[in-house]
């Protein structure tokens, strides 16, 4: 059950195309918003499309594969962990991230599932 306990599964649409960087061990990060929606009936019978923003983060060969297939648009399928942390921007102030850690995406529309444990 501990598996279970900060597991996050989305699917939606990106917002941007990834953001690349590549630290100084050579390893990539990506970076990039995602779009839910949910369709429903409020209390006057309208329908409504609520649309939620996630920031995604991928690692790696994550990282490497939403370089290459990921752009504004695309469908995509995550499964990862709910992170939270703070920084102190430039002009000193702090400023907190609620982020979704990618370990495994399933680009849709194509049958590639790609994973990294």
């Amino acid at each position: 059950m501990n598996a279970l306990q900060n597991k996050v599964q989305l699917i939606g649409n990106l917002g941007q195309d990834p953001e690349i960087k590549t630290l100084s061990d050579g390893k990539k990060v990506a970076t990039f918003s995602m779009a839910t929606s949910e369709n429903y009936r409020n209390a006057a019978g309208e329908k409504v499309q609520e649309t939620q923003w996630h920031r995604v983060v991928a690692w790696g060969r994550l990282a490497e594969l939403s370089e290459k297939y990921l752009k504004k648009g695309r469908k995509v399928a995550i499964e990862g962990k709910l992170t939270h942390r703070d920084y102190e921007d430039k002009d000193g102030i702090r400023r907190y991230v609620t982020e979704v850690v990618v370990n495994e995406m399933l680009l849709l529309g194509n049958n590639d599932k790609h994973e990294e444990k």
